[in-house]
């Protein structure tokens, strides 16, 4: 077949089920063509055709104008992906793009496709629109664009919307309208997941065979880095799918009770990150990549390395989960273990369980983050979870639970300590914070002798994880964190750490055979 009758042609891995060929068909034309040929050269013996051509098939290999070929790896996943929810980005240059425009048309020519593409602004749409003005007409012979709709109508009937959400209110030029696709690009543009969850709300369709999906694409950092990140990025392991959870409470979502479905969870999301390095047409040169080493580092670290874990104003930029998170491993019940805590009931209380190995490293090996628990029944769920962990050698807790309530009765940690859930206060001395923050800082950093962190934890922790490095430096004080975000899982290390902890094989007195270990606090002995 000659490249003049060859149809331009739309090859996705994602359409496609696994293990077939990618096939085209040669157009009518072509056909015709081919047949009065074969009659000039046997005018004997016409060729009779059939009343329902059956047209042949020809690998996709052998066509000559291909309009999009997804690049193997991150792209091709992404638009083979079938979670209900599925982010995919990371670092610049991945092909996020091209993959957003791409992804729709799988089901574009069904007549009850409805799908909808939005970008944060009306000027960052129309580049979208340009780019979807040289795609879509090649892929979809008779495809046509409205541009007083702002919509791309197929000849069969299906349409694809592309709009603008500049601000929450926006979300309401929707209300009452039905989506099976939604899409968001660069969505950490958005600062809110108020959009995002309310588009939620505008996806259902009757036909069970096209599914439904909402699809973003981003970098890290802009206005909603951390919505997110603790969305897509902290409850799993890039690549891996997850059941839904709740971004403030990180509880996964589920069916109310009452429901048919009561208690099982609602839909699965999925992270797929993606560098420059996955597009080869944009990496081959070395162009692009040598302007984004020239970033300054936070920059450099988002862009070029997908760095979730960065974020301008960050105040311990030094975190990295590939040297500071390590899989959990057994306890050896010889190392000194203890526990830190920051209590709140209305908002949330955050305890560290740490472990201190003989080279003096800490590991945080457990964490809990709850609400709405009392002081009493926060000692028993304590104990509880402990039970099989040896000796607990002591805790330390916000010394404001040591203050009175009233005229008469035991404060809140006296209450704890009654349970037998022991306590010590915390140092909350002048300059205690600021101590704090550089003795984490510093546990943070590389030993020089070990090769090896002074802090680490275990990848159980997700919540530590997520916030330790979103927590932003106070904008009057920079020797400070910003006490009004999220920090009590941070305060709850401060507090730790600053007990000075130290391995029992270094308290050790061999003359006695008796730990050489001192109680910390007179008062309560321990």
């Amino acid at each position: 077949m000659s490249k003049a009758n060859e149809k331009d042609l739309l090859q996705s891995n994602a359409t496609l089920p696994s293990g077939s060929k990618r096939r085209y068909v040669k157009s009518k034309s072509s056909k015709k063509k081919d047949l009065a040929t074969t009659a000039e050269k046997k005018p004997s013996k016409p060729e009779t055709v059939p009343a329902t051509p059956v047209a042949p098939e020809y690998d996709v290999p052998a066509a000559q104008d291909i309009v999009f070929q997804p690049n193997p790896g991150p792209q091709t996943e992404y638009l083979a992906s079938g979670e209900r929810e599925v982010l995919y980005g990371g670092a610049a240059g991945g092909g996020k793009s091209y993959a957003t425009l791409a992804d729709p048309l799988r089901n574009m020519n069904n007549p009850d496709f409805s799908g909808l593409l939005v970008r944060h602004t009306t000027e960052e749409l129309r580049e979208l629109i340009q780019k979807s003005q040289e795609l879509y007409p090649k892929a979809i012979p008779g495809i046509k664009w409205s541009e007083r709709k702002s919509q791309w109508t197929t000849p069969r009937g299906g349409t694809l919307w592309m709009s603008y959400l500049d601000r929450d209110t926006d979300v309401m030029r929707y209300q009452g309208q039905a989506f099976n696709y939604v899409a968001f690009d660069e969505l950490t543009q958005w600062q809110s997941p108020f959009a995002w969850n309310y588009m939620r709300s505008r996806l259902r369709s009757a036909n069970k065979d096209l599914g439904l999906y909402m699809r973003a694409t981003t970098n890290p950092g802009g206005v909603g880095h951390a919505w997110v990140k603790k969305m897509f990025i902290d409850p799993s392991s890039p690549n891996k799918a997850f059941w839904a959870t709740d971004i403030e409470t990180g509880e996964v979502l589920k069916f109310p009770s009452g429901h048919s479905k009561s208690g099982q969870p609602l839909f699965k999301r999925r992270f797929i990150p993606a560098s420059l390095f996955d597009n080869p047409y944009l990496a081959e040169s070395g162009d692009y990549e040598a302007m984004l080493l020239s970033l300054p580092e936070h920059q450099r670290k988002q862009l070029l390395e997908g760095n979730w874990d960065i974020n301008e104003g960050a105040a311990f930029p030094e975190f990295n989960r590939k040297v500071h998170v390590v899989e959990p491993y057994a306890i050896p019940r010889s190392w000194t273990k203890f526990r830190a805590c920051d209590y709140g009931y209305g908002s949330f209380t955050g305890v560290v369980w740490f472990a201190v190995s003989p080279s003096e490293q800490l590991v945080v090996y457990r964490e809990l983050y709850c609400s709405k628990v009392t002081a009493t029944d926060l000692a028993d769920l304590i104990l509880e979870t402990e039970h099989e962990d040896g000796p607990i050698r002591y805790g330390v807790l916000d010394s404001s639970l040591w203050h009175k309530r009233g005229d008469s009765g035991p404060s809140l940690a006296e209450q704890m300590n009654h349970k037998g859930c022991r306590w010590r206060p915390s140092d909350r001395s002048r300059g205690s914070r600021v101590a704090g923050k550089n003795e984490l800082h510093r546990r943070l950093q590389v030993d020089e002798f070990t090769e090896e962190p002074r802090l680490v934890f275990f990848s159980t922790c997700t919540n530590t994880i997520a916030q330790l490095p979103s927590i932003p430096l106070d904008k009057k004080n920079h020797e400070d964190v910003d006490t009004n975000a999220e920090d009590h899982l941070y305060d709850a290390l401060r507090y730790g750490i600053m007990t000075r902890p130290r391995s029992s094989l270094w308290d050790f007195n061999p003359a006695t055979q008796r730990s050489g270990f001192q109680a910390s606090d007179s008062t309560f002995g321990y």
